[in-house]
């Protein structure tokens, strides 16, 4: 495995771009320890794909440089690399058995047959495909082929990283939580590194100890789940992250009042800083429902099972709150924001809080 240096990199699809607007992938700068599980997560067209392919040596970028281990491979082939990558759909030989597909890469690669099958059934035991061996890939699920997708990656010793490119998609709901729990368990016990593209928040936040949230062809946060959750530093990460995602609604800051219409909410520290647009956001989940706090007028109540979310308007702005499945909503509701889930942002960016 390796540790991947990404030197501010930079790439552009034109030919002679110009300006920042002209950067499929602007400046990134960025270290993915050796056998850490990360995430890249996004919108469509935010750069992630993009930056997983200068990685394995698909696109060479327009600027920067790439390092592994501290060996600049900028200039290298996937293959110099030794690079496995998953596709979006499984890239699998049809007319090939399920054994044969897994032995591929390292008869290629001159391996000795003895530990040609060694590697082989150990692999094939590790994604659950022993009983499928001698059988022809074609009769397979779509699950079970990106599962010879992976095990073409892990049956190599030489691997520096695995890289996956969206591969989930075509599999169903159910399989999909089997294969990523798989894929979970296969990194704590091989430690593979492992960097994963996905637009699916449930998919990288239940894969990645680290998820790099890509906004505009940037990196806007990297951090763990519950700092995703907790401290979006970007007003981007709020919205994309959670389900409803954060209400965010402006504010004039005076001390450590915030002013909304004629509502003042007391906030947990003085911003240290309040140049530009400045907005305050707090997610659903700390905004209690009840008899006390600031009027809003209900316009949706949603009952999705485990909770309810409450959609709701305070001042003219569209809020949604989270209560629980045998809760009630008042006759009257009140809102109160728990200073805890209290943040501020100027120009969409985090502001921190003083004493």
């Amino acid at each position: 495995m390796a540790r991947i240096d990404v030197n501010h990199v930079r790439h552009s699809y034109l030919p002679h771009p110009q300006k920042d607007d002209d950067f499929a992938l602007r400046e990134v700068h960025h270290a993915f320890e050796d056998g850490g599980a990360y995430a890249l997560l996004g919108p469509s067209g935010c750069g992630k794909t993009t930056l997983l392919n200068i990685i394995s040596g698909l696109l060479h970028p327009s600027h920067g440089q790439l390092l592994f281990n501290g060996k600049d491979v900028t200039n290298l082939s996937t293959q110099e690399r030794n690079i496995a990558q998953v596709f979006q759909f499984p890239v699998i030989y049809d007319t090939m058995t399920v054994y044969d597909n897994l032995a591929f890469p390292l008869r290629n690669r001159g391996v000795p047959e003895a530990d040609v099958d060694r590697r082989v059934r150990e692999t094939l035991e590790m994604i659950d495909l022993a009983s499928w061996a001698k059988k022809k890939a074609r009769g397979l699920t779509a699950d079970q082929k990106q599962k010879i997708s992976l095990g073409r990656g892990l049956v190599r010793s030489d691997v520096n990283a695995i890289l996956f490119d969206e591969p989930l998609t075509v599999i169903d709901p159910h399989m999909k939580w089997v294969l990523r729990s798989q894929l979970k368990q296969l990194h704590r016990r091989f430690g593979y590194t492992m960097v994963y593209v996905t637009h699916d928040q449930t998919e990288a936040l239940t894969f990645a100890d680290q998820v790099v949230v890509m906004y505009d062809g940037g990196i806007v946060q990297i951090g763990t789940p519950a700092e995703l959750f907790e401290r979006p530093r970007h007003t981007f990460v709020g919205y994309f992250i959670g389900s409803p995602g954060m209400n965010v609604v402006p504010v004039a800051i005076e001390g450590r009042t915030a002013t909304l219409g004629s509502q003042r909410i007391e906030l947990p520290g003085v911003p240290k800083a309040g140049i530009g647009a400045v907005e305050l956001g707090i997610r659903p989940e700390y905004v209690r429902l009840g008899r006390d706090g600031m009027a809003v007028s209900i316009t949706k109540v949603e009952d999705v099972g485990r909770h309810k979310v409450v959609r709701a308007k305070l001042e003219g702005r569209e809020i949604a709150a989270v209560i629980g499945e045998d809760e009630t909503v008042p006759a009257e509701p009140k809102v109160r924001f728990d200073p805890a889930g209290i943040n501020i942002y100027a120009d969409s960016w985090r502001v921190e809080m003083g004493a």
